[in-house]
């Protein structure tokens, strides 16, 4: 009886121990797995010198699309190889109204537009649809400043959910390209500085400016509020 009884318990106890092991993978694998897919795939893209070339419309053939034009991979491991079988990768604007594609990282997203970055609720709710654009700054082509965040999550566990469009951010060098595409028009911008702030130095979102100026913020460290990581950028003269 007493060594049914220790079988038993000892049973419980392991099954126990791998439920809480498997269960903290499985945690892991949710918080980090976006990032770490980024970075394997930036990794990837530079190694392989993948070459970047940005549509200037969503509605394009497959065979244009860097995809292939029979069926799609039925799996995401055939569709990440996919991806690199060519040298060439054509990014599109999920949407050509609204959007933004910054090619050195592969980012590619659509654009909430007039978001309040002071309604958490509201907030929230639009970065997990893209890469929202504050209520009250301009638009391109306006002639004014641009403000785009991808940037809250409100714990550790959130890194994937509203982190990972923006993660990579911090690679972006002065002269790197960024694309928005607002009603149908591609605007092209080059980064011009970066720089990490404190999270309560909101005036980098209220700043004026009578000529075209963009701003991206995102988490810095991702899955933390401590600070702040923005990129600037200008408009690319042609």
């Amino acid at each position: 009886m007493t060594v049914d009884r220790d079988f038993w318990r000892i049973l419980g106890f392991r099954t126990l121990g791998n439920f809480f092991i498997l269960t903290s993978f499985l945690m892991l694998g949710k918080t980090f797995g976006p990032v770490i897919f980024q970075e394997a795939v930036y990794s990837i893209r530079q190694v392989r010198g993948v070459k970047t070339v940005v549509a200037t419309t969503s509605k394009l053939p497959a065979s244009q699309r860097g995809e292939p034009a029979t069926n799609p991979a039925p799996n995401a491991f055939l569709a990440l190889i996919d991806r690199f079988s060519s040298a060439e990768e054509i990014l599109a604007p999920p949407d050509p109204n609204n959007s933004i594609i910054i090619p050195k990282i592969a980012a590619v997203s659509k654009i909430v537009a007039n978001v309040d970055s002071a309604n958490y609720d509201e907030y929230i709710g639009s970065l997990k649809q893209g890469v929202a654009h504050a209520r009250g700054t301009a638009f391109p082509g306006d002639g004014g400043h641009i403000y785009l965040f991808a940037h809250s999550t409100d714990s550790i566990f959130n890194v994937g959910v509203y982190n990972a469009v923006f993660y990579l951010l911090y690679k972006l060098d002065v002269n790197d390209e960024i694309d928005l595409f607002y009603q149908g028009r591609k605007y092209v911008y080059k980064v011009v500085d970066k720089k990490t702030v404190d999270p309560t130095d909101v005036h980098y979102m209220t700043r004026q400016s009578n000529k075209d100026f963009l701003t991206l913020q995102t988490c810095w460290p991702p899955g933390t509020t401590l600070q702040r990581l923005l990129v600037f950028a200008v408009p690319v003269v042609e």
